[in-house]
């Protein structure tokens, strides 16, 4: 681990009574297998308990953010803050990948900057912090961390992006269903490029290029809808 335990109770905004509890949720399965002779040491049960701390305080955010909105706008719109790329993305902000713990084996093979790795360190250091000290304190933590992206996510409301008015488009004219591909992934782990191709059937509509899988796929919703409406 790089870093004090102390540095990374200043990023969660919260001091652990029992330090250990935070321990944990910085120990990655990798690291527990290989020093504490078994994986279920990790934080593992954490992530699991994270994840639904998570979703929980979200919801909630948004059912007040949005008094109008109904269930699929309000289900849609957290999947978007809660999923993998976002919470990896937090990770990479706050850089608490450089204070997990992790086997020599994983590290080699660049775990360390993987977002399906460091999206679950997020989850686990909420649970810790619930763990330790309760739901208040939980849910202070998941602001503290999250109030970006959710911001972020609100300011763009899902109803109105380029893959829902290409899926209006298309259904007006009778062809199905756009779906997309991911045809290109460039740049190490930390900071990919991503080449999104959209498709109705067998036929292929346009192409897209973003620095996440979701903005290359809304690129691609959109020269497509573009060249609709012109």
């Amino acid at each position: 681990m790089n870093g004090s335990l102390e540095e990374v109770e200043e990023i969660l905004g919260y001091v652990f009574k029992d330090k250990s509890i935070l321990v944990t949720g910085l120990t990655h399965s990798s690291y527990a297998n290989d020093y504490l002779g078994s994986s279920t040491k990790g934080n593992e049960r954490l992530e699991f308990l994270g994840d639904a701390i998570l979703d929980m305080v979200v919801s909630a955010e948004l059912y007040k953010r949005f008094p109008e909105k109904q269930e699929g706008f309000l289900t849609k719109l957290r999947a978007e803050i809660v999923c993998t790329e976002a919470l990896g993305k937090t990770a990479d902000h706050y850089k608490l990948n450089e204070y997990m713990l992790m086997g020599k084996g994983e590290e080699a093979k660049g775990g360390r900057y993987r977002h399906s790795i460091t999206s679950d360190l997020v989850e686990a250091l909420i649970a810790s912090v619930f763990i330790d000290g309760g739901i208040e304190a939980a849910m202070k933590t998941v602001h503290k961390l999250m109030d970006y992206t959710i911001e972020k996510e609100c300011s763009e409301p899902v109803i109105s992006d380029y893959k829902t008015q290409l899926q209006e488009l298309c259904q007006k004219k009778g062809e199905g269903t756009p779906y997309y591909r991911i045809i290109k992934e460039e740049g190490p782990d930390h900071d990919k490029t991503f080449t999104a191709a959209v498709y109705v059937g067998e036929k292929h509509l346009g192409t897209g290029v973003g620095k996440s899988k979701k903005e290359s796929e809304n690129a691609a919703a959109a020269q497509v809808v573009r060249m609709y409406k012109n």
